[in-house]
This record gives structure tokens, C-alpha cells and sequence, in this order.
């Protein structure tokens, strides 16, 4: 008998949380519901308590550390399941599809299945434009860094299979968690499966809790930090290819002027082009030494992934 679990993380959620509940315990009555509450100042811990107190296949935990990165951790810490299904307690995502989603995981046909709103209602029921563009922006740039075809980067709707829940680190602290789990699936090349989802604008009444501009500048920090780690040949060489360019333009003149003269008056740009030729070669031996490591980083992730898997 395969464990399957909810992650519900919510922050507020007074409004939906109820719903949310009744809707994943009748989509799968077998399956372990958890509720992490971050610090919420409404009654959403209450609701979520009098659920938790009459079925005990509902669990009620707090999470101090306030971002729903951190709510994930120890999630993913915590508990232990064959399938997780994360989905938010806004009340934004069908219930329904989960059935689908679980099948996918638990039939070794996907280790991580994203609900993908963008191919249906998103962009005409979700009303804040910045958010949509905002969307679109990171889904494809990180599908451009990392060579990718993911169509919804920053969906809270996913199943994901035990081996990818505990081999996965987490380093998000708030929103940036939708975009770190997508690139460390497609980095680790796991089978990835996405799954056109209803989306839902929320109740009124309900806020959202993402800010466009701060937690939009946080996801773009993610994505540079995680291409910087993820692919250190490709950033330190495009930084080398920089530096080289701006050695040749200074150099150049310096050589004319010398063919023509036999003389060096531009001193400083043969410096300046000089200095830039180093930081060009540090750069890219930099990214060369880095790659060799991101790459035996990935073999001993493999290595560690099977030997827990068998234990």
C-alpha cells in the first residue's frame, strides 16, 4: 500500500483552507493530509485544528521561520511518503487532477509532475498582469539557460516521487522554492511530466502573499545563483568571452598606432587590454575548474540516490 501525501503550506489561508482539506480527503480518502501553519494571525490554524482533531489522518504543525521555502524544508524533512502533493492553501488549484498527478509518480511514468496553469485558465483569471508577465519572463529564461521546455516554472501544484523529495536540498527561504525545485529537477534530469490544471483567481477576501517586485527580484537572484552553480562553464565563460572582447578593443588601437609609429602613446589602454586578458583567462579556467566539479557533484548525488533508495 503506496503512502501518499498533502503539503498544504499556508500563510492566511482562513478563507480556503477548509475547502482545500475537504477537497484533497475526497479526492484521495486513503492519503495523509498535512497542514504547516507560517505564522498565520487569522484563523487558519483554528480551522485547520478541528480538522486535525477529527481525523487522524490530518496533521497540524507550526513552522516558525516565516517563507514558504522554509515551510517546504520541513516538509520534505519531516515527513515520509511514496508520493507528496504540494499544492497551496489558497483554494487556486483543482483537487481533482491529483488522482492523475499520484498515478504518474507511483506508476514510475514521471518524478515530478507539474500542474501547468499557463496552458489553461491562468492568464485569463488571474488579474495581475505584472504577475503574468512575470511568469512568462522566468519560465523562459530559465528555459533558455538550462535548455528546457517547461511551460509553468512557478506553479504550486506538483507531485513529486519520494527519491526526488529527499534527495532534493532546499535553499530557498520564501517564493524563490517554485523555481529552485523546477531547475534542480531538469539539472538532475529527472522525468519530468506536466499536466494542464484549472486555475482559479482566489476567493474574495483571500490575498495574495506574493509582492510582484521583491519576491519577482528574489526568483531572478534564484535563477542567476542557480545558473552560476548549476552551469559554472557557461556563466564564468560568458564573463571570460566579456573581458576578452574589451582586451581586444583597447588592444587593437595600441597596435595600429605602434605599426604606424613604432611608438606605445596609449599606455593606459594597453594596461586597461592587458588586465582584461587576465581576468578573461581566470574567468574561464574558473569555469572549467567549477564545471569539473558541479560534475562529480552530480555523480555522487546518483551514487547517494541509489544507495538510499535501496536501503
Amino acid at each position: 500500500m503506496y503512502k501518499i501525501a498533502w503539503l498544504i503550506p499556508c500563510y492566511n489561508e482562513e478563507k480556503t483552507v477548509a475547502k482545500v482539506i475537504k477537497g484533497c480527503r475526497k479526492v484521495l480518502p486513503e492519503s495523509y493530509i498535512y497542514v504547516y501553519n507560517n505564522n498565520s494571525n487569522d484563523k487558519t490554524f483554528a480551522i485547520a485544528f478541528e480538522f486535525s482533531e477529527n481525523d487522524e489522518r490530518i496533521f497540524l504543525k507550526n513552522e516558525p521561520r516565516q517563507g514558504k521555502g522554509n515551510v517546504i524544508r520541513s516538509m520534505l524533512r519531516d515527513i515520509n511518503a511514496d508520493c507528496y502533493i504540494i499544492i497551496d492553501g489558497d483554494d487556486t488549484y483543482p483537487t481533482e487532477i491529483a488522482k492523475d498527478m499520484v498515478s504518474y509518480v507511483l506508476n514510475g511514468q514521471a518524478d515530478m509532475v507539474i500542474g501547468d496553469r499557463i496552458s489553461s485558465t491562468y492568464f485569463t483569471q488571474n488579474k495581475r498582469l505584472f504577475h503574468n508577465f512575470g511568469n512568462v519572463l522566468v519560465s523562459k529564461l530559465i528555459n533558455f539557460i538550462f535548455k528546457s521546455n517547461i511551460k509553468d516554472i512557478m506553479t504550486g501544484y506538483r507531485a513529486i516521487s519520494k527519491s526526488f523529495a529527499k534527495g532534493f536540498p532546499v535553499m530557498s527561504k520564501g517564493f524563490e522554492i517554485e523555481t529552485e525545485i523546477s531547475i534542480h529537477a531538469i539539472d538532475k534530469n529527472f522525468l519530468i511530466k506536466e499536466i494542464p490544471v484549472e486555475y482559479r483567481d482566489r476567493p474574495e477576501g483571500s490575498e495574495s502573499k506574493l509582492d510582484t517586485y521583491s519576491d519577482g527580484f528574489k526568483v531572478l537572484k534564484t535563477i542567476f545563483k542557480l545558473f552560476k552553480e548549476y552551469k559554472p562553464f557557461a556563466f564564468f565563460g560568458f564573463i571570460s568571452i566579456i573581458f576578452f572582447v574589451i582586451a581586444l578593443v583597447m588592444f587593437l588601437p595600441v597596435v595600429a598606432d605602434y605599426l604606424k609609429t613604432g611608438l606605445v602613446p596609449k599606455l593606459p589602454s594597453l594596461i586597461v587590454s592587458g588586465i582584461s586578458l587576465v581576468c578573461s583567462l581566470l574567468s574561464f579556467f574558473v569555469g572549467i575548474i567549477l564545471d569539473f566539479q558541479v560534475k562529480k557533484h552530480r555523480i555522487l548525488y546518483e551514487l547517494l540516490t541509489n544507495y538510499y533508495l535501496k536501503k
